[in-house]
């Protein structure tokens, strides 16, 4: 039997030769980073910058932007530097904390959704009492369950994993999950199997069911109010619902081919969906939500032309 103290590296088995063609893909990859980069922090900025958009909502957005930030910070250098690369190993203490950073952009976003949707919901059904219900100081607090949670979580799910006794070192993958290391364990897996269906049901269904019930109370308002509550949550939900079903559908199929044997999907087709999550998301809600919002879309402007 092999511990952790003796496997110092991880090798991917998922990369392949492409030739010449890696140098296109790394340009692709590093323009669709810096593309990232720059839509997050102009929105971060606008926030940050405009007091007008001070707002729960728009405080709500600046941290669903900073963790698409950090998320993709934990993938693409990474896997910039792995396309180039001919050798595609990494040592054992950077895969668990790209682990702990790509785990804990899920949980956050997860969250972070949740709340938005929560958000929405105060706003829509229970206008004239908005102000009262989502103070600053609970806005703060809801927002440091946010980071603080997954933050803890995702520590004691490395710990568990990293302490496992390890049999090989080659992860089927693009990059370092934890189920992939956890599969290379020839010890008993039993209490980490346990938690991470838990921390899985905790993490994924929790919030879910808050989205669900929400908006099921929005669309109940929007069919029994006026034209103008109607166009209201249109205008504020539907960036929402569409960054809801965008993470959720790259979430659920990295859950399910992390626990199911998918040998079947071709491996370039398993590649690009492993990565949905971690890659669309980052650059799709900064675009719908600068372009569906008018007063960040009005900023930005601002910003970009230096008009007042």
């Amino acid at each position: 039997m092999t511990n952790f103290t003796q496997v110092s590296y991880f090798t991917f088995g998922a990369y392949f030769d492409i030739g010449f063609f890696k140098y296109l893909l790394f340009t692709i990859i590093i323009c669709f980073y810096a593309l990232i980069i720059c839509a997050n922090v102009l929105l971060i900025v606008v926030i940050c910058k405009n007091r007008s958009l001070h707002e729960p909502m728009y405080l709500f957005l600046c941290s669903l932007f900073v963790n698409e930030l950090y998320g993709s910070t934990g993938l693409f250098p990474f896997l910039l530097v792995q396309i180039l690369s001919d050798i595609h190993t990494i040592y054992a203490p950077f895969c668990f904390l790209q682990i702990y950073c790509v785990y804990t952009y899920g949980t956050v976003q997860f969250i972070n959704l949740a709340i938005m949707s929560y958000d929405r919901y105060l706003a829509i059904c229970y206008p004239l009492q908005y102000n009262t219900r989502m103070t600053y100081n609970k806005v703060a607090k809801l927002i440091a369950l946010t980071w603080l949670f997954p933050l803890i979580e995702v520590a004691v799910t490395i710990f568990l994993s990293s302490s496992l006794q390890k049999c090989g070192n080659i992860l089927n993958a693009v990059y370092c999950d934890n189920y992939s290391v956890v599969k290379l364990a020839c010890s008993d897996t039993r209490v980490i199997n346990i938690y991470g269906l838990f921390i899985t049901g905790l993490v994924v269904f929790c919030p879910l069911i808050v989205i669900l019930y929400t908006y099921m109370r929005i669309l109940k308002v929007c069919y029994s109010g006026s034209k103008q509550t109607r166009q209201k949550a249109v205008s504020t939900c539907t960036p929402q619902l569409a960054s809801l079903i965008n993470f959720f559908f790259g979430s659920f199929f990295e859950i399910i081919q992390s626990r199911f044997n998918m040998s079947s999907v071709p491996i370039m087709l398993r590649i690009i969906l492993s990565l949905y999550f971690l890659t669309y998301p980052p650059i799709f809600n900064p675009l719908m939500f600068g372009l569906q919002t008018s007063k960040i879309r009005r900023l930005c402007k601002s910003i970009i032309f230096g008009k007042m």
